[in-house]
């Protein structure tokens, strides 16, 4: 679906997704009934700001299961907060790809996948040791993380994945922890 663009009171709103009126899907309660909207001065870039709408709604299909009514919207409404407080913050756009935000939503790395069929379909560090010549700790693959990161820096998925699996190992351990 292509962003609509309107101009009201010295601003620009931006619509993306939604059903159209024209359509026999239109009814209130058929799939596809939400709409995103992002709203910027006059002066912002139609473009940037149909980018952004796009990219939210492609995330919030991806989150809700490719089944975006309100309904299911409205039972999942955590996950759209976190949705757009992953996507700006204060007026600061901070992601605009739909998969990663969808990703960072869900808590997931990028790489997760990738990570999962290396291990042979290990999750989380199960069965993690050395990985060819790159060390794996954890579940996290450090040679995967790019060259911007330092060997001990490790994102917040990570960070959360690594201490739920040290929290798991420390209950079934006999002693507790």
């Amino acid at each position: 679906d292509a962003a609509e663009v309107i101009t009201v009171m010295n601003k620009t709103a931006v619509f993306c997704g939604g059903a159209s009126l024209g359509t026999a899907s239109g009814s209130p309660s058929s799939p596809g009934d939400v709409r995103v909207v992002h709203v910027g001065p006059t002066s912002e870039s139609e473009l940037l700001l149909a980018h952004l709408c796009e990219g939210m709604y492609e995330a919030l299909s991806h989150l809700m299961g490719g089944q975006t009514d309100r309904n299911m919207v409205l039972d999942n409404l955590e996950l759209v907060f976190l949705l757009i407080d992953e996507h700006c913050d204060g007026g600061i756009i901070l992601e605009v790809d739909s998969h990663k935000l969808a990703s960072s939503v869900l808590l997931r790395d990028d790489n997760e996948d990738e990570m999962n069929a290396a291990n042979g379909g290990a999750v989380d560090g199960a069965g993690a040791g050395m990985n060819g010549n790159a060390a794996s700790m954890g579940g996290i693959n450090m040679a995967a993380m790019g060259r911007s990161m330092q060997s001990g820096d490790i994102t917040i998925a990570q960070a959360f994945r690594q201490a739920r699996a040290q929290l798991i190992a420390g209950l079934s351990a006999p002693d507790g922890m």
